[in-house]
């Protein structure tokens, strides 16, 4: 990744970047986050990773999407390659997972290659008194985002933006009575 995790307590990003990065690519995958935070079970470290390739060729979260085996296959070798690096100096528990179709958005060309989809954002100041806005993702130009939501378009400075994430929407029912085709 390009952009280090604001809050890794006290790991060091590029050391462990150093041992996530190879692993992760030799199983056909890319970090997209990490996350090390303590839950109620304990502390978790959290690596995301998506299809190799995916954000330079602006792929779709469907795309991008990766299977159950990859995730087990990069833990499994992940694992004893942290235990050895010694990077984390307490108990935790490694997990593997796609940042899924509701994916957070954290980097600027996460907004350029997600551009035109759904998401919902907060930001640090609000907008017309609205600190929560949900709409259509447009073009970043000088570090502002373009959003449009039903009645208006927004220019919202990246660095407003406390969180976002994509929306993920459900197609339409199909009409009672109206089964699907089929071939």
């Amino acid at each position: 990744m390009t952009e280090p995790a604001k809050n890794m307590h006290g790991i060091d990003r590029a050391r462990l970047d150093a041992v996530l990065t190879p692993i992760v690519h030799a199983h056909g995958g890319e970090v997209v986050d990490v996350e090390f935070k303590a839950e109620p079970g304990g502390w978790v470290l959290r690596i995301y990773v998506e299809k190799l390739g995916s954000a330079d060729t602006n792929a779709s979260t469907e795309q991008a999407a990766v299977d159950l085996g990859l995730c087990s296959n990069v833990a499994r070798d992940l694992s004893p390659a942290l235990d050895v690096a010694d990077l984390i100096p307490h108990r935790y528990n490694l997990e593997i997972s796609s940042p899924g179709v509701e994916r957070p958005l954290k980097q600027e060309r996460d907004y350029v290659r997600f551009a035109g989809k759904k998401a919902k954002l907060k930001l640090h100041a609000g907008i017309k008194g609205q600190k929560v806005l949900v709409g259509i993702l447009g073009a970043v130009n000088q570090g502002t985002l373009s959003l449009q939501d039903s009645h208006q378009t927004f220019q919202i400075p990246l660095d407003d933006i406390a969180a976002a994430r994509l929306v993920f929407e459900f197609g339409p029912a199909p009409k009672p009575g109206k089964p699907g085709k089929k071939k």
